[in-house]
């Protein structure tokens, strides 16, 4: 695993996930929240390591930690019972962490899952916690803050979209093909409707200006994964991997990814000053 996408990856376990659940507004996650760097620190450290048997438990510690935060999806689904599409966001991202937990334990076996090479297997673990988890929940908050056509189409085509991609993964590169384009029409929906609420007179100016940088850099960085998925699929000229990676991947963490999450909890702040999950 390259050293760019371990950073990536230690930014989405220790800092992406627990502020994202922060902004769920479920109580029942508070525990799971509180606990996560028990699971977290311990997969950071396995990326740094060696692959092996020291590594691989470690990863395992966080998988434990993700699989907690999966059980929680049917019950949680079973309380509610709720069909609205922002819920179904939700749900998707509180699942995402498993794929990308059971994609490390796999690499830092060195275990080629499911035939999947150890390269492929060390990007799959990034792009769980980003399109897979913050992706998700992002839409899903912007559904439950502004429920209409545009957000709902999101909150769907982003879980839709990312479920795609995961069978592309065995099926071929034009079911990522797909799975890419739907993605892409449900975040650049995301980016369209964040650029409406930066523009409102709510937020404050710091909110603004976060909520302006995440939708930019989302309609720049998906581009880069239409083109890489249509390359893949066509043969066309299209981004490396570790380009990919230097801009996509960096792009969506720091750019999109921590930007919305900080904003929503801006915008949360502002509504709620008091009634935030601590």
């Amino acid at each position: 695993m390259s050293v760019l996408v371990g950073l990536i990856v230690v930014l989405g376990m220790l800092v992406i996930v627990p502020l994202g659940l922060g902004l769920v507004g479920d109580p029942a996650l508070d525990r799971i929240r509180h606990l996560w760097p028990l699971f977290a620190l311990p997969g950071a450290v396995s990326l740094w390591l060696p692959r092996g048997g020291v590594a691989t438990a470690l990863a395992l510690c966080y998988a434990l930690g993700t699989l907690l935060l999966a059980a929680h999806a049917p019950r949680r689904l079973a309380r509610t019972r709720s069909a609205r599409p922002s819920e179904t966001a939700l749900l998707t991202a509180l699942i995402a962490p498993a794929v990308a937990a059971l994609a490390l334990v796999a690499e830092r076996s060195g275990h080629e899952l499911f035939g999947f090479g150890l390269g492929i297997l060390a990007l799959t673990v990034p792009h769980f916690h980003y399109a897979g988890f913050a992706a998700a929940l992002v839409a899903g908050l912007v559904c439950r803050a502004e429920d209409g056509p545009g957000s709902r189409f999101a909150a769907l085509s982003v879980p839709l979209g990312t479920l795609l991609v995961l069978i592309g993964y065995f099926t071929g590169d034009w079911t990522e093909l797909a799975g890419a384009v739907v993605l892409t029409a449900g975040m650049w929906t995301v980016a369209l409707l964040t650029w409406r609420t930066a523009g409102a007179n709510g937020p404050d100016r710091v909110t603004r200006a976060l909520l302006t940088v995440s939708a930019g850099v989302l309609a720049v960085t998906m581009v880069l994964a239409l083109s890489w998925a249509l390359g893949e699929a066509t043969g066309l000229p299209h981004p490396t991997l570790t380009w990919m990676a230097a801009t996509h991947g960096l792009g969506n963490a720091l750019g999109f990814a921590l930007c919305a999450l900080l904003a929503r909890r801006g915008l949360q702040d502002h509504h709620h000053p008091e009634g935030r999950t601590a």
